[in-house]
């Protein structure tokens, strides 16, 4: 029988890649983590989720502060910013979160390898360090690569003046103009940072609509209210030239209805278009790897892929690419290898856009239903009308809840408004075990709390709110 270093090999260590490390390990298997940068967590924790969460919470205090201190009979004139300050406390965050995974690793003995993993057979990943190179092999491979930003070819990314979002998380100085290419939720919260700390920001979509995948209703309240914030949108553009001299962006855009262009100067652009599954250096083709056409790897519903001991989990897969799905992949993915049936609900995971206000998700758009001829009820709540909300001036937004005409089964949620993605918990909840708006609405909700606007927005299902 051949024998093997490890039992696992995990190629990756972020959200997926290292949470299905440490389940490995409590499920006893020897397990080895293949890193290509220096510290662990992936996108997520060091270039994107954390960061950008830490920037748009300080951020927002900013501009409460400016703005809206006097509300509450504080006066505060003089309100200065220091970024770099600011900055480095995100820094900081992200290194307390860093060193809390290489503790986890520690403790669960997973071995650590520093360099780009690569195919060598199905059994063997060659690491290429910085001086060396290494081979190692393991019963079964898990592929936790990631994703990276879409780039635009003739855009020339430099992170300096044109910028991806890891660019735009660390920009030195606050700019005076920035243009955003693209009005996905990664563009809009970093949008909403630098419009927050006095950046005039303009977005540019293809789309006629922001966010597009969104309940329509709820990308129609989010324009108005990022427009009410000061961000500029064009819609139903795209960008076809940008042109960098002398540190400043001259963009020529383009309508996508009658191709009439028009050109304006930023000192900034951030290119943000998506992102795509991230295999490169993997030597795919050495172990006839199979891919998809949007680059993903192919899989069947035990994240297995055509080479039976090798797995692929979370953004280099097909799928949302959601740092909490890839959580439950690779915990699933290892409990299957060990034996075990776990499943994951795939209709049932929540997507979050973390502005302010919040967008919270799960389930079908009332588009879907549409689409689908679904006869459906809806049950809406505004936060208005709701006394917490009124006390933390958090009252902008609503809950819209989607449910089944006949059975009265959730099918969707849908939440703006402030902490959204944690309201949007208990519907997820509710829908994981099959459950109807009626559920909702007969759970004593605790007062005075937000979470009173879900029951409110289920008791609306049937047309009985109490509070409008």
């Amino acid at each position: 029988m051949m024998q093997f270093d490890y039992d696992l090999i995990i190629i990756g260590s972020g959200p997926g890649g290292y949470v299905a490390a440490i389940r490995a390990s409590q499920l006893g298997l020897k397990v080895a983590c293949v890193e290509k940068e220096q510290t662990l967590g992936g996108t997520c924790l060091n270039i994107g989720c954390i960061p950008s969460k830490s920037l748009l919470h300080s951020s927002q205090k900013f501009y409460e502060i400016k703005n809206f201190s006097k509300d509450h009979g504080i006066i505060a004139d003089n309100v200065n910013l220091n970024i770099k300050q600011m900055m480095q406390r995100k820094e900081k965050i992200v290194k307390q979160l860093t060193n809390g995974i290489s503790f986890l690793f520690k403790k669960n003995k997973i071995n650590v390898f520093t360099g780009t993993g690569s195919f060598y057979d199905n059994n063997t990943v060659l690491i290429s360090g910085k001086d060396n190179q290494k081979k190692i092999s393991a019963k079964n491979i898990i592929i936790a690569s990631g994703s990276i930003t879409t780039e635009i070819p003739s855009f020339n990314i430099d992170e300096k003046n044109i910028l991806s979002s890891t660019g735009a998380l660390s920009l030195e100085k606050i700019p005076k103009k920035l243009l955003v290419v693209g009005g996905g939720y990664i563009g809009l919260e970093m949008g909403s940072v630098w419009s927050r700390l006095g950046t005039e920001v303009t977005v540019v979509e293809t789309m006629e609509r922001i966010v597009p995948l969104s309940d329509n209703e709820i990308s129609s309240h989010f324009l108005k209210s990022l427009k009410n914030q000061g961000l500029k949108f064009i819609l139903a553009h795209k960008v076809i030239k940008l042109s960098n001299k002398n540190n400043e962006i001259l963009a020529e855009i383009e309508s996508i209805k009658d191709g009439k262009k028009i050109s304006e100067n930023f000192d900034k652009a951030l290119i943000s278009v998506g992102r795509k599954p991230y295999t490169k250096n993997l030597s795919l083709d050495k172990v006839g790897l199979k891919t998809l056409s949007d680059g993903s790897i192919k899989i069947n519903e035990n994240y297995q892929t055509n080479v039976k001991n090798i797995f692929a989990i979370g953004d280099v897969v097909s799928g949302p690419m959601l740092a909490h799905k890839a959580e439950e992949e690779g915990i699933i993915c290892v409990e299957k290898i060990t034996g075990q049936k776990p499943s994951l609900d795939y209709d049932i995971i929540p997507s979050i856009i973390y502005t302010n206000p919040e967008i919270a998700s799960v389930g079908k758009t009332e588009e879907d239903l549409k689409k689908d001829n679904i006869k459906y009820k809806i049950g809406k709540f505004p936060f208005m009308a709701n006394g917490r909300a009124l006390t933390t001036s958090s009252s902008e937004g609503f809950v819209k809840i989607l449910a089944e005409s006949n059975t009265d089964k959730i099918l969707g949620c849908h939440i703006i408004g402030h902490e959204a993605g944690n309201l949007i918990s208990e519907i997820v909840s509710v829908m994981e075990f099959g459950g109807s708006s009626e559920d909702v609405a007969r759970i004593c909700h605790a007062h005075p709390t937000t979470s009173e606007a879900v029951k409110e927005a289920a008791l609306n299902v049937d047309e009985r709110s109490i509070h409008i």
